[in-house]
């Protein structure tokens, strides 16, 4: 009966699949199909592919090459020097550094009627310090960094070389980037000032981050970060017994916030809430002067995001006021510091750059697949502006890690995948 009940749930399981994969594919316009399908078949592209195909070895060298410079959020400018130098070998008509840090490069288009960007983050999680050295185990490159996003760095380098060597031609200048403070603190920094302060006006943008081909982010999760602390006067554990003591505070705050988040998050759309990270006092037998914790919030609906911030507010607000008026001497005092805020978005898959992103991964084999992610196509989602991110390809894992691996299993295929995208939307001049 068991083997029955495993047969049964195996075959619906496969018949969701099936029908789950069918409707993505029906999602795909014909007209985005027979333009990407036509598109492949230029003889130009396949000349571009092939020296795709021809520079991998070199591709991979880039790629250990800026790994091994490190750079932490607000720490990229030597790796952005290097990129600089690299991209401007790579045969660019304009390149240049912008205020915030970005290393952009112009590639003309024959009308530059539209501004299409290709973006990868020069940023890592890990700070000064770190040993990025890149070590090999066989095949698999090993090294913190070396695939989020080294390696779409290098992809990026790639396809311009590729343009370059083939003589594509396009309609529409195409923006190739290096940004800063993707990751972590950064708070998309570089995004923000493309998007809110430079006088670029760009109309679509392709970022190149996270794994498989087939990944499609058009959805923008977004998130408020906080930085909470209590303070106090602080005094020896059995001296001053009694005294206020934020440490205390802030484990009512902890409890008070847990609570309510927890009730709020079990039900509607997905929102979470974590604390990372606390910190505070000086010795155990001190009460410590300050205290502090570190809260990140994120969900895709923003009004949702809204309402779990103001539960937030409001939970350390109660915990501080209730804390003061229990058997204390003195009080604790509170500082909210927000640290860090993305947008939410969504962007519709009837957009024709994600059409044109599905029906291209359909061309390579891949099953096109739309998802949600906090990426640096997060900012120009949020302001409706047609973006995607992309999949750097290749297999890798231990992401955020000292054990980060990269094993170029097919990587050339993710590049060939991200220059068609690109072209797609920069339109091809036969």
């Amino acid at each position: 009966m068991k083997n029955i009940l495993k047969v049964i749930i195996v075959f619906f399981s496969i018949i969701m699949s099936t029908s789950n994969y069918a409707q993505e594919n029906n999602a795909i316009q014909n007209k985005y199909r027979d333009q990407l399908s036509k598109l492949i078949k230029n003889k130009k592209v396949k000349t571009a592919f092939e020296i795709i195909e021809h520079n991998d070895e070199q591709t991979i060298k880039d790629m250990i090459q800026l790994t091994e410079v490190l750079a932490p959020p607000f720490r990229e400018s030597e790796k952005g020097l290097l990129f600089k130098k690299m991209i401007e070998e790579a045969g660019a008509d304009k390149v240049w550094i912008d205020e915030e840090g970005n290393v952009l490069a112009l590639r003309k288009g024959k009308t530059s009627e539209k501004l299409v960007g290709l973006d990868a983050h020069l940023d890592v999680v890990f700070p000064e310090g770190t040993n990025v050295k890149v070590t090999k185990v066989g095949d698999t490159l090993k090294a913190p960094g070396i695939g989020d996003d080294t390696r779409g760095l290098s992809m990026i380098i790639s396809v311009l070389k590729a343009l370059n060597q083939s003589k594509i031609e396009t309609q529409n200048d195409i923006l190739f980037v290096g940004s800063v403070g993707e990751e972590g603190l950064g708070d998309l920094r570089g995004m923000k000032y493309l998007f809110n302060k430079s006088n670029l006006k760009i109309d679509s943008w392709i970022s190149i981050d996270g794994g498989d081909i087939g990944r499609i982010n058009n959805a923008a999760l977004g998130s408020k970060r906080y930085k909470v602390t209590f303070r106090g006067k602080g005094g020896h554990s059995w001296g001053s017994f009694g005294l206020a003591n934020p440490n205390h505070a802030l484990g009512k705050a902890i409890d008070y916030f847990s609570q309510e988040a927890a009730k709020y998050t079990s039900n509607g759309e997905k929102t979470s809430f974590n604390i990372g990270r606390i910190g505070g006092g000086t010795s155990i037998n001190s009460i410590p002067f300050e205290s502090w914790m570190e809260v990140d919030m994120r969900s895709v609906s923003s009004l949702r995001l809204e309402e779990i911030e103001n539960i937030f507010k409001e939970s350390i607000t109660r915990a501080v006021k209730d804390y003061n008026a229990s058997n204390i001497k003195d009080e604790v005092t509170l500082e909210l510091d927000k640290i860090g805020e993305r947008p939410s978005g969504e962007l519709s898959k009837d957009l024709p750059l994600i059409q044109r992103a599905m029906a291209a991964t359909l061309l390579f084999g891949e099953k096109p697949e739309l998802t949600i992610g906090s990426t640096n196509a997060s900012i120009p989602i949020s302001k409706n502006i047609p973006a995607i991110c992309i999949g750097r390809g290749g297999e890798s894992g231990g992401a955020h890690s000292l054990h980060e691996w990269y094993l170029n299993k097919k990587g050339a295929e993710a590049i060939k995948l991200a220059l068609l995208i690109t072209l797609s939307e920069a339109e091809l001049i036969n």
